[in-house]
């Protein structure tokens, strides 16, 4: 950073340590409620369309839409947070998801429903963005680790919680689905109050800043072209139609136009107010190999986990007959293993400045949890499967919150915004992309395991079976055609775990090659202001030797004159 740049700063008094938690909590608030918001609709979502007349499709898109705009305005978030100051860019995000929610909650048809979600996932990209480059503008490398626990902790209770608070606030007659959204309200709320009265980071203002709204269009309109390919294909449409080839041709010619427009290299061809100055996403950032191999890694880490997470809920409740409460009871193993751990790890990774160690033996053991997992049947003992959970939820621990760490301690600090949503975009990407795929792999196995199990019961019965299964008649199924569902729901979603399993070998291929580095022990501001100084002192060292040589005659002929 310029000494320019230091001099058009609002306020360059560092927090004291009381302050940084005070704001700390309001952050993590913020966070809860965007996890929160994630969790708890999605139990009351056959209710929430079922009164307001929506289609299948409707269902789906109910929760793509939000998806779609968080995933995408994550990087856009990002580079603002290094142009303007964060603590406004926060509440902003929470005052744009806060009234998505509202709406959402006031919605009266499906349609203004998917409208008002995608409201929210704009401010929900915000959040999941900007709290963790917060943290980081507050606390050194090196002090992050401790506060790892915490975020694992809020993640981990807003994961569990969510379907739990969903499915009470729906089954109580005086609340209703529309609190799902309106309990959020309240707490963001809260949230927006304790940081305007705590959060207190430096603002670095740059000159001639120029926002790049090409980049960001391209990278938006990319990005959800691509996920709308992976969310419908195989259900909306054939994986080989017409419109799969053309979505996917579109999003891939968007985000190639992105990368020319981000490289500057179409700047010669555009009007001025077009030209890219400033790019959304600087490709420059990945000349550093710990960010591309970071990126590789985030990427890997979010198809695995997002991606197979989603269907233990089907193994538990299709494949092994538990309700849906007791279905989230049994994902404990997983989110105690990762809320213990990604503490553990984070306060010796304090302690000790290193963090490799920890980030490889979180890939192993996610790695070997997943494996583990694809051994299950339906059949297989539950506490054999806490067990496999528990140890996969130890390796997301170590893993999922510090692989961000690396990064954040090899860029500038005038760069930590864009690195820090670019590796939570590509988690982001990952996991979308993820879902879709693995889904699409699932659904085509579960069909032919059940199509197996109903030749099995013969003709007669098996077309009875057929049709009850093809209406989703749970409850008139008869214990044959319950056994036919268990079994290949039970045996089917223990393959998803295999392919999680490759993709945890790939992140953790890709943390093996990143070269460690001890993590600093500064501040993003107490870099720039040593940055400043070192600038001073290297542009006028003669000017400063004539200052200290004139300061020591004056003292001298004071001397002389006091004598």
């Amino acid at each position: 950073m310029s000494t320019a740049d230091a001099a058009q700063s609002d306020d360059l008094t560092p927090m004291t340590h009381t302050q940084k938690i005070e704001a700390l909590v309001g952050l993590l608030l913020g966070m809860f409620v965007a996890f929160l918001s994630s969790t708890v609709v999605s139990i009351a979502l056959p209710q929430i369309i079922k009164n307001l007349h929506g289609t299948t499709d409707q269902y789906t898109w109910v929760v793509t839409a939000t998806l779609l705009a968080s995933t995408a305005t994550t990087p856009i978030w990002g580079k603002f947070a290094d142009l303007m100051s964060k603590k406004l860019l926060v509440q902003i995000a929470l005052v744009v998801f806060t009234l998505g929610s509202a709406l959402a909650g006031m919605s009266h048809t499906a349609s203004m429903l998917i409208a008002c979600r995608a409201v929210q996932g704009i401010g929900l990209g915000g959040l999941q963005a900007l709290v963790i480059i917060v943290i980081a503008s507050m606390f050194s490398p090196r002090e992050r680790g401790r506060y790892q626990g915490p975020i694992a902790a809020v993640m981990s209770v807003a994961t569990v919680g969510g379907p739990l608070l969903g499915g009470v606030i729906t089954d109580t007659s005086w609340l209703g689905w529309r609190w799902t959204f309106y309990v959020c309200v309240p707490l963001a709320i809260i949230a927006l109050v304790v940081i305007q009265r705590t959060l207190n980071v430096p603002t670095i203002r740059k000159p001639n800043v120029s926002i790049d709204y090409l980049g960001a269009a391209l990278i938006a309109g990319g990005v959800i072209v691509l996920l709308i390919w992976v969310t419908l294909a195989g259900k909306s449409f054939a994986w080989t139609s017409g419109t799969s080839y053309l979505l996917a041709i579109i999003g891939a010619l968007l985000l190639v136009l992105a990368v020319l427009a981000e490289g500057k290299l179409l700047n010669r061809f555009l009007p001025s107010f077009l030209k890219v100055r400033d790019p959304i996403i600087p490709l420059h950032l990945f000349r550093d190999r710990t960010t591309s191999l970071a990126t590789v890694a985030s990427i890997a880490v979010g198809v695995a986990l997002f991606g197979s997470a989603v269907f233990l809920g089907q193994y538990f409740q299709l494949g092994r007959g538990y309700s849906p409460t007791v279905s989230g009871l049994l994902t404990l193993p997983m989110v105690g293993g990762s809320l213990i751990f990604a503490t553990i790890s984070g306060q010796l990774i304090t302690k000790f400045g290193r963090w490799k160690i920890f980030l490889v033996s979180g890939g192993i053991l996610m790695t070997a949890g997943f494996g583990l997992l694809s051994t299950i049947n339906g059949h297989t003992n539950m506490w054999l499967v806490g067990l496999f959970l528990f140890v996969l939820g130890t390796g997301m621990g170590m893993t999922m919150q510090n692989l961000v760490l690396p990064v954040q301690n090899a860029v500038p600090a005038e760069n930590l915004g864009v690195a820090t949503s670019t590796v939570t975009f590509f988690r982001s990407l990952g996991g979308a992309a993820g879902v879709s795929v693995l889904g699409a792999v699932l659904s085509t196995h579960v069909k032919d395991l059940t199509m197996s199990g109903l030749r099995a019961l013969g003709q007669v019965q098996g077309m009875a079976c057929g049709k009850l299964l093809k209406a989703g008649i749970a409850g008139n199924l008869t214990p044959e055609c319950e056994h036919v569902q268990r079994t290949a729901f039970g045996d089917g979603v223990p393959t998803i775990f295999f392919y999680a399993a490759i993709m945890g070998a790939l992140a953790l291929v890709a943390i093996l090659a990143i070269k460690e580095v001890r993590l600093k022990t500064m501040t993003p501001l107490e870099e720039q202001q040593q940055a400043a100084a070192e600038a001073m002192a290297g542009l006028a060292p003669d000017e400063s030797a004539e200052v200290v040589a004139a300061e020591r005659s004056a003292d001298a002929a004071a001397a002389r004159n006091r004598g």
